[in-house]
């Protein structure tokens, strides 16, 4: 099943209160396993309104882990007095259960384990266990939930609990319970889908692996060429050493630059994709894998991006503490007070930054805006409109205001000879070319022909299709043909 199937969700939105087909508060939800996912499970069911029945080999020694709501009694007990059970022991430990078949047959049994490597096993462990008890009902689900979230409940973190079963009153059970307890039942098919679903917690931000790897990409990049603009530069041509510079203003160069072109990469890939639809006349042809890739990453893209603006706040802050700093300020004192200079107010300069920092303060605050309006918690309380005014129309906002602060940055220098140092342009020149591409194509997006286009095709308006048809010939034969009709 792919991915996107996650997000369709089991149950139905309905209400809770006076639903026959919803569990009953009062019914008894079993569990066998006394670890830390087995109290946490039990604390989580007590909570919702469920009688908990905990299966241990120890009994007395575990029955003080638990709530005192929840009865701890023997498996084979636990087992007898309900009809869900939830599993909550690890592969290896299945075996022992296997005393219990014939109990256990009818019932139904949650799988929530996990393995310790991705596909560490030929089969899965609701496999497995099923396997074991062919006369019992196997359950995947809420092993993507972890002890602390059941613990604190669905309040913070994650809400989905995916479920896979080959029997569909059974999946419909599991997720009656889920939704009581707060979560977000998600259908992800039947047990062949167990194994996906077992990999998924142990995989390690698989939707940051690519913008994580551009965004050190472009940091390796700008980093090497700004180091050997201030560092290298300065010690062939003049034998000055600026090593001092690396860990401080070598960074704080680059990080900008990581910062301003990944914000133009989030909304580059929708002007590719206005293009591609404007010229092919259609929405429905489907975009190449990397622009489809491109698009579904565009939201870690902007939180490394606001990441990088916020670092580069924070080293801006800080420049003016270094010892280096100090140095450079009593060794220019020192030669204005030796060449007699009493007036050294420049006007221009002033005002290019005190506008430069106005306008970078204006742009990570607006980057810091789409930072939180892309969590999930801010997000789903906003609607449709109000989620894409934000991220679209303030995001290209932002840009344009990251654009300004660039340029004040640069102010004249671009036409300074001494600034091309190795014949290499300054760095904020190359940062400008993305960005600005970005920003011209948007202009021209905006204007009435174009525009309207473009809404025609993304309402489902088509440029042409050819349709067939048939011509008498000369002979008497009939001849096909084709001619263009707009839809």
């Amino acid at each position: 099943m792919s991915r996107g199937d996650m997000a369709k969700p089991l149950l139905g939105h309905r209400s809770l209160e006076g639903d026959p087909s919803m569990p009953a508060a009062g019914r008894t939800i079993g569990v066998l396993g006394s670890g830390d996912f087995a109290r946490s499970l039990a604390i989580r069911l007590v909570c919702s309104g469920f009688k908990v029945v905990v299966g241990s080999r120890n009994p007395k020694r575990k029955a003080g882990l638990f709530p005192s709501a929840a009865e701890v009694t023997f498996q084979a007990e636990a087992v007898k007095k309900t009809d869900v059970i939830f599993v909550a022991v690890f592969r290896e430990h299945y075996s022992t259960l296997c005393d219990l078949a014939d109990v256990l047959a009818g019932k139904i049994l949650v799988d929530v384990s996990n393995n310790t490597e991705i596909n560490h096993h030929k089969e899965s462990n609701a496999e497995y266990l099923a396997s074991l008890f062919p006369a019992s009902t196997v359950v995947k689900g809420f092993n993507v939930v972890s002890a602390w979230t059941l613990q604190s409940g669905a309040r913070d973190g994650n809400k989905q609990v995916l479920i896979c079963s080959n029997n569909q009153e059974a999946k419909r059970t599991i997720a009656e319970i889920a939704q009581v307890m707060g979560f977000t039942p998600v259908d992800m098919g039947c047990m062949s889908s167990a194994c996906e679903i077992e990999n998924i917690p142990l995989r390690l931000l698989p939707a940051w692996k690519i913008p994580i790897f551009l965004a050190l990409g472009l940091f390796l990049c700008f980093f090497t060429y700004n180091l050997i603009r201030q560092v290298i530069h300065p010690f062939i041509r003049e034998q000055k050493n600026k090593l001092y510079k690396i860990p401080i203003e070598v960074v704080n160069t680059t990080l900008p630059c990581v910062a301003y072109v990944m914000l133009s990469l989030v909304y580059l890939p929708g002007v590719l994709a206005a293009c591609s639809q404007l010229y092919y006349g259609t929405k429905y042809r489907r975009f190449p894998d990397w622009l489809d890739q491109w698009l579904q990453h565009r939201k870690q893209i902007g939180l490394l991006s606001f990441f990088c603006a916020a670092l580069h706040a924070v080293y801006s802050f800080c420049l003016p503490m270094r010892r280096s700093h100090r140095y450079q300020l009593i060794e220019t004192a020192v030669k204005q007070a030796v060449e007699k200079k009493m007036n050294i107010w420049v006007e221009e300069e002033v005002w290019r930054m005190e506008i430069y920092i106005s306008v970078g303060i204006i742009a990570l605050g607006l980057m810091s805006l789409l930072a939180i309006t892309s969590l999930p918690s801010i997000a789903n309380s906003l609607n449709w409109r109000e989620f894409s005014f934000i991220q679209s129309t303030l995001g290209f906002i932002a840009l344009v205001i990251s654009t300004l602060h660039t340029l004040t940055y640069g102010w004249s220098r671009a036409f300074d000879e001494n600034q091309y140092k190795f014949y290499l342009p300054p760095t904020y020149t190359l940062t400008l070319l993305v960005p600005c591409t970005v920003i011209l194509a948007k202009v021209i997006f905006s204007l009435p022909c174009i525009r309207q286009r473009l809404l025609r095709i993304r309402r489902g308006w088509e440029k042409g299709r050819y349709v067939k048809f048939v011509l008498p010939s000369a002979t008497g034969e009939f001849s096909s043909g084709e001619t263009s009709s707009n839809v």
